[in-house]
């Protein structure tokens, strides 16, 4: 698989995908669904977390139907917005093992898929900067250009 490809569009969403006729649901959804009838806190949370983002550097936010999905090439990160806190999960190129993660499950030899939930924005600290630091290093493919050198 080239990294330096274009990314492919779905006709019927507009949507880009690194991969081509990724399976996804096509759908225009807003940001302001997700947030419908919770609490500020939970709002406040989730952008405390986007800013966490935009210093590591550009992802497109991706309003789904269940899910905010954070996008470089890929996509390497997302929030679910509850009532009481944010579930999440991060891709990482490895299993890394940490009390904080509720779950980890293993799509392939270099997708790991790690569950979180952010309860306060204390949670939101180096440990889980480091995290999304990772995955968006996953998001762009860099993991694959080490990998094929």
């Amino acid at each position: 698989m080239a990294i330096d490809q274009p990314l492919w569009h779905c006709k019927k969403c507009g949507r880009e995908f690194a991969n081509r006729n990724q399976s996804h649901a096509c759908g225009t959804h807003d940001l302001e669904h997700h947030f419908r009838g919770k609490p500020a806190a939970i709002r406040a949370l989730y952008d405390r977390v986007v800013k966490v983002v935009n210093s590591i550097g550009p992802a497109r936010v991706l309003p789904e139907k269940t899910r905010i999905a954070f996008q470089v090439r890929m996509s390497f990160a997302q929030i679910t917005p509850r009532q009481r806190w944010l579930d999440g999960h991060v891709v990482l190129a490895r299993r890394l093992e940490s009390p904080r993660f509720r779950r980890i499950d293993t799509i392939s030899r270099r997708n790991h898929v790690h569950f979180f939930r952010i309860t306060n924005a204390g949670e939101i600290d180096a440990e889980f900067r480091a995290w999304l630091a990772e995955a968006y290093s996953v998001g762009k493919q860099e993991h694959l250009r080490r990998s094929e050198e």
